[in-house]
């Protein structure tokens, strides 16, 4: 019998294309290391004098000879404000994706499908502008007032002297920036889910929303979560329009304590205080401290997304085999 011989296939390219991947991985890990390593060694400073009451403490107070640092109500600011943008964003999202893949007339679907993706690619710093000048005054007035007039007095969540400048008009601008990005990655897990599931339940007798339901969501889960986590790590990590929109609080005082204060996050207090710290003070190795807490967030955040695929995968693979 004949064997086949690919051109270029010899061991030596096989050894350089082991090598150059090698290379690659290896350069992606060392990077993260000398991340890790160059933000805790900057922010020593901070932990000595704090330890763990700068995870735990809200004293924030940069005036020299009497410094504290605590950065508990940003790292509570960063998980509320990227919590409520979940809950808006990832339903919407889906229903958006599922509009575009399965139920949007064809000549609507690509200019659609354009526009989502579009708006995916707007930077963060126009979402903040646009949410800071114009969409802050309607979110004032139609929302935070009325709620605050009527359940001001008997739900906390309500609370507050509304000024559009909080955690709830930063958390909706938030949610609106990750839909574009979780619609238009979960639009293309749909799309790729074979036409022989849909066919299946459509000769069982299903309808549309039973076909999704029933062959759809089972076989893009994983790639459903994925997407959602990718949002959520832009909503954990985002800055400008946050440091625009949250109000920018400091001190215990920054702590969420309704939806209509002001807040901020690990990112925005980063943003808003890095240009007046002076090299190797306690206050910029507090900002850097913020930085390694938020970096070991985004590192745990993709954890669990690991997790959840895998074990969303093995459900999956166990389901079809029974």
């Amino acid at each position: 019998m004949e064997t086949i011989k690919l051109k270029g296939g010899s061991p030596v390219f096989d050894k350089i294309f082991k090598i150059g991947c090698a290379i690659a991985a290896t350069y992606v890990l060392a990077i993260i290391v000398l991340i890790v390593v160059q933000l805790t060694t900057n922010s020593y400073d901070v932990w000595a004098q704090e330890g763990i009451s700068f995870l735990t403490g809200s004293d924030w107070n940069a005036v020299e000879g009497s410094e504290s640092y605590g950065a508990a109500p940003y790292i509570a600011g960063t998980f509320v404000t990227a919590g409520i943008a979940m809950l808006i964003g990832v339903p919407l999202s889906i229903g958006i994706a599922m509009f575009l893949s399965e139920l949007a007339p064809k000549f609507m679907r690509s200019i659609l499908s354009f526009i989502v993706e579009l708006l995916a690619a707007i930077p963060s710093i126009i979402y903040g502008l646009w949410g800071l000048f114009v969409f802050r005054n309607y979110i004032l007035n139609w929302i935070e007032t009325p709620l605050n007039n009527t359940l001001g007095g008997s739900v906390w969540l309500f609370s507050g002297t509304p000024f559009g400048l909080d955690i709830f008009t930063a958390s909706i601008v938030l949610a609106i920036m990750i839909i574009p990005t979780i619609a238009a990655i979960s639009r293309e897990i749909m799309i790729a889910v074979p036409q022989s599931q849909r066919e299946a339940a459509y000769m069982l007798g299903a309808t549309k929303w039973e076909t999704f339901k029933m062959a759809v969501i089972p076989y893009s889960k994983s790639g459903l979560i994925g997407a959602a986590i990718l949002g959520l790590g832009r909503a954990v990590g985002e800055t400008m329009a946050i440091t625009l929109l949250i109000g920018n609080a400091t001190g215990a005082s920054a702590f969420p304590s309704s939806l209509f204060s002001p807040g901020q996050t690990l990112s925005s207090i980063i943003a808003n205080e890095f240009p007046e710290a002076s090299n190797g003070s306690l206050q910029m190795a507090a900002l850097i401290g913020c930085g390694l807490i938020l970096f070991a967030i985004a590192i745990s955040i993709n954890i669990v997304a690991q997790i959840l695929v895998s074990k969303v995968l093995k459900t999956h693979q166990g389901a079809v085999l029974a």
